[in-house]
């Protein structure tokens, strides 16, 4: 029964943003009582924690294998743009989730706001480690510097792609990400 919940509080949050969807409406839509809701979940903000935890565990899980399964050096770097692309194409594409729910937030959100900025972070690590795992000799802070790019790339390319309902940000940002390691000597 979690996992229902879970679901359609996913697919209602994905949609209509976290503000928008209420309580009773989850509750209709998965067919069952308040109690049992709140028998799973404390609170909207549980629901909302489990779903942005849900979305970052399994977009993390189908990142990095799509990249690593990529041959060494620039075709990995570039293959998050390619994956994003893919996201994209998919029917039912509203965006990044945790930031459209972080659009949505208030000051006092800081349990939820505290969730997206750790997955944020965990994207910019796999970053780094991809940068670092794929360009020879190359020092901490250019790693820093590389992946740092890249991610700002990254995000903006999700968010615009929705705004413009086409994936042209996705390709103007896999066109410049190639100028942030040009002198780069990749790994074999």
């Amino acid at each position: 029964m979690k996992d229902q919940i879970l679901e359609t509080a996913d697919l209602l949050f994905y949609k209509n943003g976290y503000n928008s969807t209420g309580i009773n409406e989850i509750i209709e839509k998965t067919g069952i009582a308040k109690a049992t809701l709140y028998h799973h979940f404390k609170s909207k903000e549980a629901i909302c924690i489990a779903y942005l935890e849900s979305r970052h565990k399994n977009f993390m899980e189908q990142l990095t294998p799509y990249v690593r399964s990529k041959s060494l050096g620039k075709n990995q770097l570039l293959a998050i743009f390619d994956f994003l692309r893919t996201l994209y194409r998919r029917d039912g594409f509203y965006g990044c989730w945790a930031q459209k729910t972080l659009g949505e937030l208030s000051p006092k959100d800081k349990k939820i706001h505290g969730v997206i900025q750790k997955q944020k972070k965990e994207l910019l690590l796999f970053l780094g480690d991809l940068v670092g795992d794929n360009i020879a000799h190359v020092s901490k802070a250019e790693i820093e510097k590389i992946s740092g790019a890249l991610y700002l790339l990254f995000e903006s390319a999700i968010t615009e792609s929705h705004l413009h309902q086409n994936d042209w940000p996705i390709h103007l940002a896999k066109s410049i990400a190639p100028s942030l390691f040009s002198e780069a000597r990749f790994k074999q």
